[in-house]
Order: structure tokens, then C-alpha cells, then sequence
């Protein structure tokens, strides 16, 4: 893992490497959580930092199991908003499952009615005010998330 990190035009940003490996979600957890809590120490309310943490975990967790080799993961703070940008090499863009009013994500018959995968995308829009996938089949993508007030 590497990381770098920079002051831009009032926004505290950081860029972290993470292999493509099973661990890299929980690393990037963590590397969030200790990013947004000290090393930012913006007094960010701890909801905003959890909210960052799901979305950091389903972006990273798409882009090590899609992607052919590992991902960027890049968090951008300013004053009340954290951007994340997830990119991979991968050339397919994440595809949001539609939800339904009746779909078992919404309501649950029981636990075992929910679907194994497919709510991330889904779930990370819904925390996210914008959500945004930009990229080519050549350099792969960009999933950026943003979180504000």
C-alpha cells in the first residue's frame, strides 16, 4: 500500500494504493476511518465518517473483484462534503441493480430472501448526494462519491 497526500485550494486530499486482494475493503476501512478522524481532524460528525466508511468499502470491494489488478482510492475533504473516488482497471462500469417497492433489499420476507450482491451500488447512491462513473475500456474507471451536508 502507498499513500500520498496534499493540501489543494481548502481541501485536504489523500490517495491510497491497495493491491487486489480480499483485505483490501477492511484496509480501506481503516484507512479511511483514520484519515477522516486524525490525520484530516476536521471535526468531520462521526455519521459523515461511518457513511464514508460503507461507501469506501463497497466502492474498493467492486474494483478488487472486478478489476484485473488493484485500485486508487482517493478521499477529498472539504468543508462539508467528503468526496471518494474509487478507480480500477476494470473496463466494465458497476451496474445498479433496480430496485422494486416489493424488492426483498426493501422489505425482507426473512433473511434468507436477500440477494447475495448487487445492493452495493445501490446502497452507496443512496448515501451519496452525487454519484458519478467516468472512465474508458482502455484505462479503466473512476466511481466517485460524494457525501454532503
Amino acid at each position: 500500500m502507498q499513500a500520498s497526500g496534499q493540501a489543494h485550494r481548502g481541501a485536504a486530499r489523500v490517495t491510497y494504493a491497495l493491491p487486489s486482494s480480499d483485505t483490501s475493503p477492511g484496509w480501506a476501512r481503516y484507512l479511511t476511518d483514520a484519515y477522516l478522524t486524525h490525520e484530516y481532524g476536521g471535526g468531520l460528525p462521526r455519521e459523515r465518517i461511518e457513511d464514508a466508511r460503507v461507501v469506501v468499502s463497497e466502492l474498493v470491494t467492486n474494483a478488487t473483484r472486478h478489476g484485473t489488478g488493484g485500485c486508487l482510492l482517493r478521499l477529498t475533504v472539504r468543508p462539508g462534503r467528503v468526496t471518494v473516488e474509487v478507480h480500477d482497471d476494470g473496463p466494465a462500469l458497476p451496474a445498479l441493480r433496480e430496485l422494486r417497492p416489493d424488492d426483498p433489499v426493501l422489505v425482507p420476507e426473512s433473511p434468507e430472501a436477500l440477494p447475495e450482491s448487487g445492493r452495493g451500488i445501490a446502497m452507496v447512491r443512496g448515501l451519496s448526494s452525487r454519484f458519478s462513473v467516468c472512465g474508458t475500456a482502455r484505462d479503466g474507471k473512476t466511481v466517485q462519491a460524494v457525501l454532503a451536508d
